[in-house]
Parts: C-alpha cells; sequence; structure tokens
C-alpha cells in the first residue's frame, strides 16, 4: 500500500459501496458457515496461524476476496493482492522479492492473493511453486472455475482446495441488512428510507452474487426514492440468469437438465430447459443432447423416443425461436416422462469388452459373402438359413464367431417396449439352443 492507497482509504465517499462496507471479521461473514464454522477445517486454521495454501472455488459474489482479506486481518499477514488477468512471471518476482524483504526486516509473511488464477498459464503458475514451498509465499487463488482443469496439479497437491457456495437469499438479505447500518451508508445518505418488501425481493433477484445486490443497493440509494420492490426491480433491470457458456456453471445447469430428464422429473426438466433458453444457451445445443438423451438413457424402452427427439431437431432448425420453443420443450417432457434404460450404453461397453477380450475372431464361414467363384469353393456362405424362410420367422443359429459361443452382449430389460425386446431374444435364444432345430 503506498500513499496514494491511503489517501484513497480514507476518503470513503471515493470507494465503491460495496468495497467500503467489505466485512473485516468472519462474524460478518454471511453463508458460509461450512467454510468458516466453529468447527471448519479453515476456522481453525486461522484461529492457530497454520495457515496452508488454499484455493477458493466458487461463482461470483459469494465472498472469496473478502475471505482472503479477512484471513490476512486476523493472522496479522501483509496482503498482496494480485489479479491473474493484469500480471504474470514479471510481477510475482517483484512481489517475492518485496515478501523476502518484509519477512526479514519486520518478519511478517505475506498471503498472496490472485484472483482469477485460472487465467495464469502452466508457467506462469509454476513460477509461485518454490516460493509456496520454502513459506515466502501463502497463497490464496480464487478462481470460478473447476481447479480440477484449470489450476496445475502441482499448485493443486500444495493446496487445499475450499468451496464457496452461491450464497442463499437469506445470507444476501444478512449483508444487506449490515450494510444499510454501516457507518458508510449513515454519512452519505442519511435520510435514505426503505419499505418492506426491497431487500427480501433484491435478496431473490441476484442468484446468489453479493456484490450485485450492493452494487444495485447503491443505485437504488443514489436515486433519492424510498427503497421499495419496485424500483429495485427497476434499477436492476430483467433478472439475468447466472450461466456462463464457457465455464464450469454451463455444465452445472446442462447437468441439472439431463439429470431432471433422467429421474423422470418433468417439471425439473422444463425449469431448467426454460433457465438455459433465457440465459442464451444455444437450442441446437440442447436438442443434440436430447437426440443423445434418447438413445443412452430411454432407447429400446420407448424407440419414438429418439424420433421425437430428431423431429424436434429439424422442426426447430425450420421455424427457430421464439416459436421453436415448442418444439423444445415438447421434447423434453417427452424425454422426461419416457420409460428409461441404459441398455443400448450398457451393449455398448459389453461389445467393447467382447472386443477387447477376444480380439479380432475370424468371420464364421455360413456369414461370409460368396460374391465370387473361387468364395463358393471354399464354402462361403453355404449352411446360412434365411430366418425369412425358417420355422415361424425365427433364425436357427447364431451368427457369433468361433470363441464367444454362450457370450451375451445384448441383454434388454423389462422397462417399456424393452419387455418385448426380452421375450422375442428368449425365443431365438431358445430356438438356438434346441440341438433339433440346428440343421
Amino acid at each position: 500500500m503506498d500513499l496514494f492507497d491511503h489517501a484513497r482509504d480514507q476518503n470513503l465517499g471515493m470507494k465503491p459501496f460495496a468495497e467500503s462496507v467489505r466485512p473485516t471479521d468472519l462474524e460478518d461473514y454471511f453463508g458460509q458457515g461450512g467454510v468458516v464454522g466453529p468447527s471448519s477445517f479453515l476456522r481453525r486454521a486461522i484461529e492457530s496461524d497454520r495457515l496452508p495454501n488454499l484455493i477458493f472455488w466458487g461463482p461470483p459474489g459469494v465472498g472469496k476476496t473478502t475471505l482472503a482479506r479477512i484471513i490476512a486481518h486476523r493472522t496479522e499477514k501483509f496482503f498482496e493482492m494480485f489479479s491473474a488477468v493484469l500480471g504474470g512471471v514479471k510481477e510475482i518476482r517483484e512481489i517475492v522479492k518485496a515478501a523476502r524483504e518484509r519477512q526479514g526486516m519486520y518478519q511478517q509473511q505475506t498471503l498472496l492473493f490472485i484472483d482469477e488464477i485460472h487465467r495464469f498459464n502452466k508457467a506462469q503458475q509454476d513460477a509461485l511453486l518454490p516460493h509456496m514451498e520454502d513459506g515466502t509465499l501463502i497463497l490464496i487463488g480464487a478462481t470460478t472455475e473447476n481447479p480440477s482443469f484449470e489450476v496445475n496439479s502441482a499448485v493443486l497437491s500444495r493446496s487445499r482446495v475450499v468451496v464457496l457456495d452461491t450464497l442463499k437469499p437469506v445470507a444476501i438479505r444478512q449483508l444487506l441488512q449490515r450494510a444499510w447500518s454501516h457507518p458508510m451508508r449513515l454519512s452519505r445518505w442519511p435520510g435514505a428510507q426503505y419499505e418492506d418488501g426491497a431487500f427480501e425481493s433484491l435478496s431473490n433477484a441476484v442468484d446468489g452474487d453479493a456484490r450485485r445486490a450492493l452494487n444495485t443497493l447503491e443505485t437504488a440509494l443514489e436515486d433519492g426514492r424510498p427503497l421499495t420492490a419496485e424500483l429495485m426491480a427497476d434499477v436492476l433491470g430483467r433478472k439475468m440468469i447466472s450461466h456462463d457458456r464457457s465455464g464450469d456453471g454451463h455444465y452445472q445447469v446442462i447437468s441439472a437438465f439431463i439429470k431432471s430428464m433422467r429421474a423422470t422429473d418433468p417439471d425439473a426438466a422444463a425449469y431448467w430447459l426454460q433457465r438455459l433458453l433465457e440465459a442464451g444457451e444455444d437450442p441446437i445445443f440442447l436438442l443434440r443432447r436430447m437426440v443423445v438423451f434418447a438413445s443412452e438413457d430411454i432407447g429400446h424402452a420407448d424407440p419414438q423416443a429418439l424420433q421425437i427427439a430428431t423431429a424436434a431437431l429439424t422442426a426447430f432448425r425450420l421455424v427457430g425461436l421464439p416459436e421453436g420453443n415448442y418444439h423444445l420443450m415438447q421434447a423434453a417432457t417427452y424425454l422426461a416422462t419416457a420409460p428409461k434404460s441404459n441398455t443400448v450404453l450398457r451393449t455398448i461397453h459389453a461389445a467393447k469388452k467382447a472386443v477387447e477380450e477376444f480380439g479380432h475372431l475370424p468371420v464364421p464361414m455360413h456369414l461370409r459373402n460368396a460374391s465370387t467363384a473361387l468364395q463358393k469353393r471354399l464354402g462361403h456362405g453355404e449352411g446360412y438359413q434365411n430366418p425369412h424362410t425358417s420355422q415361424a420367422g425365427l433364425p436357427a443359429q447364431r451368427a457369433m464367431p468361433d470363441g464367444l459361443e454362450g457370450v451375451t452382449i445384448f441383454q434388454p430389460g423389462e422397462s417399456g417396449m424393452e419387455a418385448q425386446f426380452s421375450a422375442r431374444i428368449r425365443q431365438v435364444r431358445g430356438v438356438n439352443d434346441d440341438p433339433s432345430a440346428q440343421t
């Protein structure tokens, strides 16, 4: 911190409201009781001043930066904040140099908070390793992305991942009430008033993002009118759905949509689908996922599911949005309601296992194509019985290669139409197992 930083901090009127009312102790840190509660690992580490390197993983506005600042304050460490978007290895070296000098002169350890650490490439993350190991720095990295994919394994192995959850509306209301009573609010807007329901409506509309809630409150206070639910809605504008199409949130909502259909819950499937569409998700992507779902999770239990999904894809391409929403919703609710079976998936795995275990076995002679005179002389195709002319249209021979006798790959269940498949397969296998049928 230099003189300009100090002067800025002294003039609260120049700081953003959200920054001015940021809590400085754990008692005012709402919504993450599982992370900093009395019996939590992190609370014990803070109180004993034995902090490991940490990776804070959570969506925007859940308090990653605030928690890092509280930790530095409670443990009396020098807080160095750094954005992975704005700097690189050169800046890290300067921070390390200053940290060593500080440790040597004042015996004060440096807590380095790197916001958006997932923006660092591998070389930049590797540059942190020796200083994490020798204790020059205690690293706290913050990321909205899954650390397993975006943070180097070497950094992860030296850190403890702390998952911060999306804040619930009750936690947002608590921080809004705290901000309302803060000296910053009292000095800057001393005559401000609010009506019942204003904070409740705002806390329900910001999707667990504390920063967004406080920024909206600041804008509403600047408006000068008494704070009401209507004013909050006007300031906030249309409720935006929290959905980063390139980030982890994308896959979480997609997962919820797929699992809702798998759970035969059409209400949930409809909700997640509409949420995805309003967030700007590509409808073609959703329809393709439904086409996959129709075979992977329904398959022979209801063969019409695949027809419905592919028809919806074709229809959407024909009409587009907004009318195409009808096709999306029809397909999603049909798939959600249809009987479920993973027979197709299990059959793929069983077939792969057979190929891997037994290799490329020769094609039986009676199954080979005798398209030339030589192949006919070699006996290709001899003994093949056309099921159209055999008993009741049932083939009286197996088509497996030698070495796979008795191996069963396709095993339909009893869900939906698969019961009919099972009955027919039992009938066919009964004929094949009857020695008198082997002519």
